[in-house]
């Protein structure tokens, strides 16, 4: 295990500062921003009132179910038992660790809620669009994967965190997903 800890933090390191730009600076830290998603939020919510009128309540539940399912796993239930202190909280790392959020976490750092919560609902998305729209729906992965690696660039998590976080979230969303298209069709 400490071999997998040693790798994580040399691995953290690099994306930190080995390859940093004012391109990356700028972007990356914006993207991670919950306000900057609140217009495909809005599109996403409009799209499925206007496109699944049958189902569309039944939809949106499981979706929010998603969200509140891997947010409080990752963050009640895992952070809570592991108490892994954040990369910007390290004062081994404060020397040389970039910093690009305007407040520092406090809570902990495994698993990332951000990870989690961006692949379970790119995961139920996926599973239940896929059939309608084809792998077009997979722009959601690529989505939720910018939002996390953002989160290890800007300093407030470590890799593993990341990995961790959107394997849990996939996990649930595809179950989440699973139980929807068990019980409900979407009909276009």
């Amino acid at each position: 295990m400490f071999k997998i800890i040693e790798l994580d933090k040399a691995l953290f390191k690099i994306i930190n500062t080995k390859i940093a730009n004012p391109f990356f600076d700028w972007l990356l830290p914006w993207l991670r921003n919950s306000t900057v998603w609140v217009p495909l939020y809005l599109f996403l919510l409009i799209f499925f009132i206007v496109n699944f009128k049958k189902n569309t309540f039944w939809y949106i539940l499981y979706l929010i179910i998603t969200v509140s399912l891997t947010d409080f796993v990752s963050s009640k239930l895992i952070k809570n038992y592991f108490m892994r202190v954040r990369p910007c909280n390290l004062p081994e790392f404060e020397e040389w660790v970039r910093i690009l959020v305007g407040s520092v976490p406090q809570n902990g750092s495994f698993t990332s809620s951000h990870a989690a919560n961006h692949f379970g609902v790119a995961a139920f998305l996926y599973f239940t669009l896929h059939k309608i729209f084809g792998n077009k729906v997979a722009f959601f992965f690529l989505w939720a994967f910018s939002i996390s690696f953002a989160q290890v660039y800007v300093g407030v998590h470590f890799p593993l965190d990341i990995i961790c976080g959107g394997l849990l979230g996939f996990a649930i969303g595809y179950l989440c997903a699973k139980k929807f298209n068990n019980n409900f069709e979407l009909i276009y």
